[in-house]
């Protein structure tokens, strides 16, 4: 059973969804949602272009489809919502009423409200919303001069327009629900739909929705044929050895080519089903922004590139929040008001751009302002300040490692508490988020010229290249994004600064860690003349890990460790060889961190794996 905020609400009545009807519900919630995404959109268009027509036609027929929808399905309040809305919607394209900012701020609240009850709608919340005010609201500024300013109060009765009244129906652009109305749409609007009915429907024929669920368990499937496909490898390659010449060994080796070729082609082909636009995160920052500018007093433009490009859905959820903290930070911090801006010799109006585009394997996301910059300075006095770091650290930071203490949990700069910043938990967030992504965050920064910081995230988390390395007779499997270069070195050339070991890298100085020390699965690493150095990195970070030797590049599949071993530090998880033995995958971020917190000599051998 399904019902809308109906029970307690208008009609006391509930609505039941079984069989066809309930695929009929489905329908609507996806294509609701789809609808109030480009609504939202159109909405902050609007108020830029209040005079293109078309977007008033547009914004229209949305609002006027999702009330003749919610009314063939009995959600009350909804329909309610929209036929008050859609009424003042009609006025503003018939030339009646004029766009302002106070009137876009009441159609903002309702559209806010229409998503809400979507939400409700969606997780069968029964719950009925007090739509009085904002009611009385859109119907003061439906009137020539309103404000929209009206005092709350009991509101107009909640009843929707009949969805039975003898009306015209109208196609539904977002799907194939009918609609109905007491209002006819103008004539050239019918020949525009009439004539784009049949482009919809042969859109609507090229796709098809398909349950995220089903792709990750496709996903799994191709995970485990990537480890079939390299035990067939391994096999074919050692029965080779034993019998090469062999006409079947040759016809085996086509084969198992054959076989690498197609699961590589299938396994981007699946991974290209899971991509996801990443306007889908983007569409939300221009109403941030819009919000951010009114509450600070602020003139802010905000630009948009690279919407098109494409990431994992299971990291474009993710994204949402680091975003917002980034933009919120940019906004903030970044760009000045127009009078320190003008005073500065810049243009009253900021301007913050939100990038986004392919490297690689990777996806880089970019906030960046042209606001005051980052004072280094300044930093290192409020990480004293609040005594996060010590006088001989200040000295010795670099300019990156100062612009890094803004992601320290309880830094802030902001001189009050407000409720956009001073809590020093918003750039704490976003990094703590980026590495869960298994990604890097990287600042850069001028005073008086603004400041970008930038996300590098992996396109996928279930299949990565990775580096095999073998550290005290174990196999470890060290995520190939991360690495800087490999070297090999003399162990004279290892010194020691404040107990821990460290070599010179042409003109740096280069910290190190035995591997198998750091995660405690051993003692000492083997007595070598030579040893490799991986040299890891994350930002502007470098670590260079000791290793008794290299076993090459594979493509490896992430696995959990399971709900037994739970969270084990320094183990991004697990994967499979061609010979069937399961290895460690390293993270590389808390590698890190359990190399800075104690030196070598002091360091247990079983502080990590037990």
């Amino acid at each position: 059973m399904v019902n809308d905020q109906s029970p307690s609400g208008q009609n006391g009545t509930s609505v039941a969804f079984d069989g066809e009807m309930a695929e009929i519900l489905e329908s609507f919630i996806v294509e609701s949602n789809e609808i109030l995404e480009t609504l939202g959109q159109n909405l902050l268009a609007l108020e830029k272009n209040p005079e293109d027509v078309e977007l008033h036609n547009v914004i229209f027929r949305a609002v006027h489809t999702m009330k003749g929808t919610s009314s063939f399905l009995g959600f009350d309040q909804t329909t309610a919502l929209a036929h008050v809305f859609e009424d003042v919607l009609n006025k503003i394209r018939r030339r009646e009423l004029t766009v302002s900012s106070d009137k876009m701020d009441v159609m903002f609240e309702a559209f806010d409200l229409l998503k809400e009850l979507m939400r409700r709608i969606e997780t069968h919340n029964n719950d009925p919303v007090d739509l009085a005010d904002i009611l009385a609201r859109l119907k003061a500024i439906s009137v020539p001069g309103g404000d929209g300013e009206t005092q709350k109060s009991a509101g107009p009765k909640l009843s929707a327009p009949p969805a039975t009244a003898p009306v015209e129906e109208i196609p539904d652009p977002a799907g194939s629900l009918p609609t109905s109305d007491h209002e006819e749409l103008p004539a050239h609007e019918h020949v525009t739909q009439a004539a784009a009915s049949p482009l919809q429907a042969k859109s609507a024929d090229s796709t098809i929705r398909v349950d995220v669920v089903r792709l990750d368990a496709l996903m799994n499937l191709v995970g485990e044929l990537v480890l079939g496909r390299n035990r067939l490898s391994q096999v074919s390659h050692q029965l080779n050895e034993m019998y090469d010449g062999q006409q079947l060994m040759h016809e085996l080796g086509e084969t198992n080519s054959h076989i690498d070729f197609i699961t590589t082609e299938l396994q981007m082909a699946v991974m290209k089903t899971r991509m996801v636009p990443i306007a889908k995160v983007f569409n939300k920052l221009p109403r941030l922004i819009r919000e951010l500018s009114k509450e600070m007093g602020k003139e802010i433009e905000l630009k948009m590139v690279g919407e098109e490009t494409e990431l994992d859905k299971s990291l474009i959820e993710e994204l949402n929040d680091p975003l917002i903290h980034l933009m919120r930070n940019s906004a903030d911090h970044g760009v000045e008001t127009p009078a320190e801006r003008i005073a500065a010799g810049k243009e009253s109006k900021g301007t913050v751009i939100v990038r986004a585009e392919h490297e690689g394997n990777h996806i880089v996301i970019s906030v960046e302002d042209d606001g005051h910059g980052m004072d280094p300075e300044k930093l290192k006095r409020k990480a004293l300040e609040k005594g996060m770091i010590t006088e001989s650290q200040a000295k010795e930071m670099t300019i990156a490692e100062a612009f890094n203490l803004i992601f320290a949990p309880g830094f802030s700069t902001a001189q009050k508490v407000t409720n956009v910043s001073g809590r020093g938990v918003g750039m704490d967030v976003v990094r703590t988020n980026v590495e869960k992504l298994k990604g890097a965050i990287q600042i850069q920064s001028e005073l008086n010229l603004g400041t970008k910081i930038i996300i590098k995230l992996p396109l996928t988390l279930a299949i990565i290249q990775a580096l095999l390395v073998e550290a005290k007779k174990e196999i470890f499997s060290i995520p190939l994004d991360a690495v800087r270069e490999v070297v090999r070195i003399n162990h004279k050339e290892i010194s020691s600064i404040n107990g821990k070991e460290v070599i010179r890298l042409r003109d740096t100085v280069l910290p190190l860690t035995h591997l198998s020390r750091a995660l405690g699965s051993g003692g000492q690493a083997e007595n070598m003349e030579w040893m490799y150095i991986v040299v890891v990195g994350l930002g502007e970070k470098n670590l260079g890990i000791v290793v008794d030797s290299l076993l090459g590049q594979k493509e490896v599949v992430i696995k959990t460790i399971g709900e037994y071993l739970g969270n084990v530090r320094g183990i991004a998880g697990s994967t499979i060889l061609g010979d069937g033995r399961v290895i460690m995958i390293i993270d590389i971020g808390e590698l890190m961190k359990i190399c800075s917190e104690q030196p070598e000599s002091m360091r247990s051998e079983k502080q990590v794996l037990v």
